[in-house]
């Protein structure tokens, strides 16, 4: 395992400056004109840094090795019930051939950093991680009743479809969430075997078991503390408020099970001194914000045949992101009304969310929004250039993911 595996992951980032051309929203009629007079066409639409070096490409396929010889046994151990089995780690195997790795990565680059030398160890715990994303978004697919998911059927929706397919008794919907409980459920059995697993020495695997639980239960409660404000909604409280739920939300629904706690993982394992670890964790967490963040503007502004997403799902969905909580701030009463109508709007049409793009741009919520993802990866660089004890080698690594996680387009 090469341990630079981002090093030459390296591209130009044309960032949007919108402070730059402050007056340049007249100039457009409709939220693309209006993007494109900013200057802002989404994050650049270059060669994907995921996939621009050798190195990486070999990480990503020592994961997905782990991922499949996990499946593998999953399948052994399930095979004595029947073959019906099969459709579930079909599923399973299906959704965790792809992604982009960013738990594995900020794992294994965290681990090498603060000098653990058992790579292939660490390999398994990252795919470990993956295991456990599969299940967090299989399960978050039923809550938000989610249809599509990385380009295909989402679980619940494909096991619907094949009962119907087959022409089978009672309810296809009813089936599709049981499936889809059910094999997010073996993902989490495979996450945690897969990392008792890893091959860790036990002193090490010890100290990354904290942090391993930690996340697990957070992002959990994360999850119904979304689900709680998205069905209790925004009515009558401030705009200060709207923000913090929302931020509240990123933080344990997504930036600490998707950067700062697999860094901490690796980290722990390696057995990072507790200042470093310090800094290591406002990293984490400043990154996975911003990752957050980039993420809820592809979710009302991305291309669907790179997201995998329909175009304008986070609206569908009701979801209440920091973007929209600063739309409403600056909106005016006509627009407000309109905003409010959309969340959680099934049948929302192309044009809807064309006009909601526009108003995310002319209120100046875009703005905003960039400036503090922007703030988060200068608070990441930071507190990762005031660690003491991490690899010159592992921190130019660390540096470099900050503008993988937030400068994206998928």
């Amino acid at each position: 395992m090469h341990s630079g595996a981002c090093s030459t992951a390296r591209w130009v980032v044309c960032r949007w400056h919108p402070s730059a051309l402050p007056d340049v929203t007249h100039l457009a009629s409709n939220a693309r004109e209006c993007i494109q007079a900013l200057g802002w066409n989404g994050p650049p639409a270059l060669e994907d840094p995921l996939n621009s070096s050798l190195p990486l490409a070999d990480f990503r396929h020592e994961v997905q090795q782990a991922i499949d010889s996990a499946l593998s046994e999953q399948r052994a151990l399930v095979t004595p019930v029947g073959p019906e089995t099969d459709q579930l780690l079909d599923a399973i195997a299906q959704l965790l051939s792809g992604g982009k790795r960013f738990r594995a990565l900020f794992c294994y680059q965290a681990y090498k950093a603060a000098g653990g030398t058992h790579d292939h160890a660490a390999v398994r715990v990252g795919a470990a991680l993956e295991f456990f994303q599969g299940a967090a978004l299989i399960h978050d697919d039923v809550m938000d009743d989610s249809a599509v998911r990385r380009g295909a059927p989402a679980a619940h929706v494909a096991f619907a479809q094949a009962h119907r397919e087959a022409g089978w008794e009672r309810s296809p919907e009813r089936f599709g969430l049981s499936g889809a409980v059910l094999a997010g459920d073996l993902c989490l059995v495979a996450s945690e075997q897969l990392f008792l697993d890893s091959g860790l020495p036990l002193e090490e695997l010890n100290r990354a078991r904290i942090e391993f639980n930690t996340m697990r239960s957070q992002l959990m409660a994360g999850q119904w503390l979304e689900f709680v404000i998205s069905n209790r909604g925004w009515k009558n409280i401030s705009t200060a408020e709207r923000i913090e739920q929302a931020r509240k939300v990123v933080q344990f629904k997504s930036a600490k099970y998707s950067i700062e706690q697999p860094a901490l993982i690796g980290a722990d394992a390696a057995g990072i001194n507790p200042t470093d670890r310090e800094l290591l964790s406002r990293y984490g967490l400043a990154v996975g914000e911003a990752f957050q963040l980039r993420d809820d503007v592809l979710g009302v502004f991305g291309n669907p045949e790179t997201t995998g997403k329909p175009a304008g799902d986070d609206l569908r969905e009701g979801k209440r992101t920091v973007l929209l909580a600063l739309a409403l701030d600056a909106a005016s009463p006509e627009e407000t009304h309109f905003l409010a109508s959309l969340i959680g709007e099934e049948n929302l049409t192309s044009e809807q969310v064309e006009r909601a793009r526009e108003i995310f741009i002319t209120t100046g919520a875009m703005e905003r929004h960039e400036t503090m993802i922007r703030a988060g990866a200068q608070t990441a660089h930071e507190a990762l250039a005031a660690t003491t004890e991490l690899t010159v080698e592992g921190k130019a690594e660390l540096a470099e993911l900050i503008h993988v996680a937030t400068e994206r387009n998928t």
